[in-house]
């Protein structure tokens, strides 16, 4: 860093924001995890952390809300290249299975190929747990860039390790709270109902921007006492009668623990922000909107222990998406700095 000019363009060099920290002298670590497997509409996902770094070079480091925004030491783990050939592999029969289930055929009958795909989920989810778990054991905050949204579970398992209690602040159009929506165990819309059924420190799950979920996910969050979800419709609605974004944030950063864990499907954002993204969804928040609530969480009372950006898909005539997903890594991470200095 020290011959480092933030100032000056910068030059590729693999890192995520072409930054020259070391994984071994960075405090937050960012591990890449190209897997979309189970994705139900529109793959692509796979190469978000690809198009992310790409973009990422373009960023400007310096942020008014962070001082010395450039000296956040962010490290770049290496992406495991068998993720990738697991990933082209396991996709090609998670796709023979959905064709099957749209044409009607009983899930019995495709119980062998979901089977292999289950077990590739399981195994990715041990793999990222590894990653996450080693770079935590060294004392580094730990960041997932995804893929699909099921990629992160592994990251909540590590993180779990580091206190008794915590929250996750979910923001996505969707509530993950499927049950191996599609045969897939560990399916992209099933990561919520997974995280709260296999880690039992995580005492609450706070959902912002939700507005396409399903009769048994709508039961699940009217049942379980550890969810509240904040609806598009109801931050909206809220807006429009006079209820401000500043008092809306409050609730929502009132509604976590102590301890917080921030998962982000990018499609919590309004479409034109994420075109590309797997499963867009009218309505959502704007960037200023969700800066501000991070922001808001970044100097609360609260500790931010980890997080994770998934479901960016670069587009095929643009870089749009890779554009704005690089900047909210940036703010993730230029949050959890601010957040740990306090």
């Amino acid at each position: 860093m020290t011959n480092f000019n933030p100032n000056e363009p910068g030059i590729a060099n693999g890192n995520y924001f072409a930054l020259p920290n070391s994984l071994e002298e960075s405090d937050i670590a960012i591990i890449s995890v190209p897997w979309d497997v189970t994705t139900s509409y529109r793959p692509g996902t796979h190469k978000g952390p690809e198009s992310i770094i790409e973009a990422s070079v373009q960023v400007d480091l310096f942020d008014p809300l962070v001082p010395d925004a450039w000296e956040t030491k962010i490290g770049t783990v290496p992406v495991n290249i068998q993720i990738l050939k697991d990933n082209k592999k396991y996709r090609k029969i998670a796709q023979s299975v959905i064709a099957e289930l749209e044409k009607g055929t009983d899930y019995a009958e495709l119980t062998p190929l979901l089977d292999k795909v289950n077990k590739a989920s399981e195994s990715l989810n041990k793999e990222v747990f590894a990653l996450c778990k080693e770079q935590i054991n060294s004392g580094r905050i730990t960041g997932v860039v995804g893929g699909d949204h099921s990629v992160p579970l592994g990251n909540m398992k590590a993180v779990s390790g580091l206190c008794e209690e915590f929250g996750i602040l979910h923001i996505d159009a969707h509530a993950d709270l499927r049950v191996a929506y599609e045969g897939f165990t560990y399916s992209h819309a099933s990561i919520m109902y997974n995280a709260l059924s296999e880690i039992p420190q995580i005492s609450q799950l706070t959902q912002v921007a939700v507005r396409d979920f399903c009769q048994q996910e709508a039961d699940i969050i009217n049942t379980d006492p550890r969810i509240r979800c904040f609806t598009d419709t109801e931050l909206k609605r809220n807006q429009f009668e006079g209820k401000t974004w500043k008092k809306q944030c409050e609730d929502i950063i009132a509604s976590l623990p102590a301890n917080v864990y921030i998962s982000f499907d990018i499609d919590g954002l309004s479409p034109e922000l994420c075109p590309g993204t797997g499963t867009p969804v009218p309505g959502g928040i704007g960037f200023r909107e969700i800066d501000y609530l991070l922001h808001m969480l970044a100097i609360s009372n609260k500790k931010i222990i980890g997080f994770d950006l998934c479901e960016v898909s670069p587009g095929i005539d643009s870089d749009w998406d890779a554009n704005v997903g690089a900047r909210i890594l940036y703010k993730l991470c230029l949050y959890t700095r601010l957040n740990s200095k306090k």
